[in-house]
């Protein structure tokens, strides 16, 4: 494993060095993931650039860290394999994108001197451009832009590495204070980009590890493999006599001693097994498994009052973890089977939207949307258990476009097909436009125009003041989104739904779809749907169950 040594040469990284500063830039953005996740420019309660950034180092590090002998060339390849496979969301797999142009440069050398560092920068940088297809400066794009010109310069007269970071960074800080003045939409909201800030605190992380900062190296890591597998096995194999798992924690008031502490474990022994306590003279933090939890908290109450009272149901989880594994099972026993001609891959967050796609013939869906974009391995796992020779993957939002499109790269048995829908309504109406008796190619096209015509509206809360589309957006407000800017905002949910219709229906509007969410109940979306049959009687108004987390409303108009 990687042991912690200071930086010796002030003019050059050797591989050990490399890796622990890889190690520093990703814990640095984790830390920092969640003010990096409040930059977002829309308040809703979906900002998710810092999680989607740390999940896709985090993966890199892993690999890093599992690492016995470190060579720059196999720090190249963990680096490049683990983000690539873990990116998620749009900033993910931009993030990633650099990583593996700069690991291709890093990998060719025993050492980085400042000149190989400008080359790696000017080829990470190069990398993620090729990756988006409509690049737009003021993101985290320009940042690494900025931070890359300033190395190039830099390197033909600055040999101290040192020096030549530090620089590099204050660029790199100047360019991500200048992203307002790139992107209005940035200013208006009164933030820098959100991608920009969540690589520079990756590049501070990293430039702190060289100058030998006391910082933990190390990334938490899982269980291996094979015991994770000799767990798994033992698990099904026993019996679970004690079905709750019960902690909690005594706030002693009554006296408690060394024969009350025996006491009251030989109680718990009574009832239940896997006890621990562990007391000092003001708590007592209490661990049991039993099948009568409120004999354990009765008990207790004896002693003083209660506090951080959790009880887990073991048969429950277990229960859950045999379906699974059923599930595994059959997919394992489906690849058996010869392939069929098409499958379909869809996105989905709320059990009536996946109702909804399972219909329409959804051979696998992914769990995920806004607040968890799913990686690129989630979707490579996905097409792995789809045992078709042509897919069709629904991503159903913006940002999990660019990880499906890199998943299809990665793909070398199937033919893969990503309809870039950005919404569920885009997808449902991609479905609908499949016909079996076209090839996948035209089905394609045809998908990609119908498409086109779906506008969706959704309706959600704001999570902080903002100011957007000259629009003032206050804590609370509620908010109807539209494709590509914000179509209405107030505090009554119903008017703010009636004014989002009112912005996306024109003379050509056939259809109007309304999908509730979570927290709306059905009468209420019935309710709504009559004014706007009211509103527009020349159009077919349909109410289905969504399901969706954080937006009470998906309403498409097509």
């Amino acid at each position: 494993m990687i042991k912690e040594e200071l930086a010796v040469d002030t003019n050059q990284i050797d591989a050990k060095l490399c890796a622990k500063m890889f190690l520093a830039g990703a814990k640095n953005l984790e830390a920092k993931k969640e003010w990096i996740n409040e930059l977002n420019v829309f308040p809703v309660p979906d900002g998710d650039t810092g999680t989607n950034m740390t999940m896709t180092i985090m993966a890199a590090a892993k690999e890093v860290s599992e690492m016995e002998e470190v060579t720059m060339r196999r720090l190249a390849k963990a680096i490049s394999s683990g983000s690539l496979r873990g990116a998620r969301g749009n900033s993910g797999v931009i993030l990633s994108q650099l990583f593996r142009g700069f690991t291709k440069v890093i990998a060719e050398h025993e050492v980085i001197d400042t000149q190989i560092l400008a080359d790696a920068l000017t080829k990470a940088v190069e990398t993620a451009y090729k990756a988006v297809m409509k690049p737009k400066e003021g993101t985290i794009l320009t940042v690494a832009k900025g931070a890359a010109e300033k190395a190039r310069e830099l390197a033909e007269t600055i040999k101290d590495m040192s020096i030549f970071i530090s620089e590099v960074l204050t660029e790199a800080e100047y360019v991500l204070s200048q992203t307002p003045e790139m992107l209005p939409v940035l200013k208006e909201a009164g933030v820098v980009d959100s991608g920009g800030q969540g690589l520079l605190e990756v590049m501070k992380g990293a430039y702190d590890a060289f100058l030998g900062k006391e910082l933990t190296y190390r990334i938490e890591l899982g269980k291996p493999k094979e015991k994770q597998q000799a767990v798994k096995i033992a698990q099904e194999e026993v019996e679970i006599k004690f079905g709750y798992c019960t902690e909690f924690i005594i706030n002693l008031e009554k006296e408690y001693n060394d024969e009350t502490e025996m006491e009251f474990k030989a109680f718990l022994n009574s009832i239940g097994d896997s006890i621990v306590l562990v007391s000092d003279d003001e708590i007592v933090k209490v661990h049991v498994h039993t099948n009568d939890p409120g004999l354990a908290l009765q008990r207790a109450l004896t002693y003083g009052s209660l506090s951080r009272i959790k009880i887990d149901n073991m048969r429950e989880e277990h229960h859950e973890k045999l379906i699974k594994d059923a599930e595994r099972l059959a997919a394992e026993q489906a690849k058996q089977m010869p392939r069929k001609e098409v499958g379909f891959i869809c996105v989905s967050a709320g059990e009536g939207m996946g109702e909804i796609f399972k219909s329409l013939g959804a051979d696998y869906l992914i769990e995920g949307g806004q607040t968890m974009n799913p990686s690129t391995q989630d979707i490579l796992e996905a097409i792995d258990h789809v045992n078709a020779h042509h897919i069709f993957i629904f991503p159903n939002n913006k940002n999990i476009i660019l990880a499906a499109n890199q998943a299809k790269l990665l793909t070398k048995d199937k033919d893969i097909f990503v309809i870039p829908t950005k919404t569920v309504p885009q997808g449902i109406t991609a479905m609908i436009s499949y016909v079996a008796e076209k090839t996948p190619k035209e089905n394609e096209e045809m998908m990609l125009e119908e498409i086109m015509h779906v506008k969706t509206g959704q309706i959600t809360y704001a999570v902080r003041d903002t100011k957007i589309d000259e629009k003032e957006i206050h804590k609370d407000d509620i908010m109807g989104l539209g494709d590509h800017s914000l179509l209405a905002v107030g505090t009554e949910l119903e008017q703010v739904a009636l004014d989002t219709v009112k912005a996306m229906v024109d003379e050509d509007s056939e259809l109007i779809s309304i999908y509730y969410g979570e927290e709306t109940k059905e009468n209420e979306a019935v309710e709504f749907s009559k004014e706007i049959e009211e509103l527009y009687p020349d159009c077919d108004v349909e109410v289905q169950n969504g399901g969706q987390p954080i937006y009470y409303y998906v309403i498409s108009v097509e």
